[in-house]
């Protein structure tokens, strides 16, 4: 029974040349970290992220948590985690036999793998997707940063933690007529306080029409939306 005690720099990737996978954007969008940021680390871990490894007493499975349960339309297999977590396939199957054995995650075979994902019609699964939100920052973005900005229409994490990568740079995508000089002292808090580094990109809605061109190929989470916050 499971126990739930519980790239190469592009020049033209953002206008401060930093080393932005966000290639294909229009020139006039803003990233909040400039080059002399560019290898700046945190040194401390977020308090949230504190608690919820003390919750769960499986660091592996925490991960897998982290991993599968901030977005529940990402998927994953054994040996992508085993690699990305760097740890044997053994460990990696153990904790996905028993998250699957009490129906925390779904599988669905391709091909000659299984991918696993959030199981979302089980009863802990809100519980469970609101702690690692809160592990994660997400939380701390949506009430420091997103509700303050005021005239937003749409706020969107992109690539690593899209993905659950507990990577420490979060890229988020604003949509509306934003006020630059709050939007910096926001971030600076909030960085602070979750211990990660945010990476801003900010769009007028005429600007997003042509999302595809970001959006396009990359893992996308919708976290707030003004016609139905999230």
């Amino acid at each position: 029974m499971l126990a739930l005690a519980i790239s190469m720099p592009d020049k033209n990737s953002c206008p401060f040349h930093c080393s932005c996978k966000l290639d294909k954007i229009p020139i006039n969008t803003y990233c909040s970290i400039k080059q002399n940021d560019n290898n700046a680390t945190m040194s401390q871990k977020s308090p949230m992220l504190d608690v919820f490894n003390g919750l769960i007493t499986s660091k592996v499975r925490a991960r897998i948590l982290m991993r599968l349960f901030l977005n529940p339309d990402q998927n994953a297999y054994l040996r992508e985690l085993a690699k990305e977590f760097e740890v044997s396939p053994s460990q990696i199957k153990e904790e996905l036999d028993n998250m699957s054995e009490v129906g925390l995650l779904s599988s669905e075979k391709s091909g000659r793998q299984i991918n696993y994902s959030a199981n979302t019609g089980h009863s802990l699964f809100p519980e469970l997707h609101s702690m690692v939100r809160k592990a994660m920052g997400m939380d701390r973005i949506l009430d420091s940063i997103i509700r303050r900005l005021g005239n937003l229409q749409q706020a969107f994490v992109i690539d690593d933690y899209a993905e659950g990568k507990d990577s420490g740079l979060i890229d988020l995508v604003l949509v509306g007529d934003i006020n630059w000089d709050n939007l910096e002292d926001l971030v600076r808090k909030t960085e602070s306080y979750i211990q990660r580094k945010i990476r801003i990109l900010v769009f007028t809605p005429e600007e997003f029409k042509q999302k595809s061109l970001l959006m396009q190929n990359r893992p996308v989470l919708l976290l707030w939306d003004e016609k139905g916050e999230r």
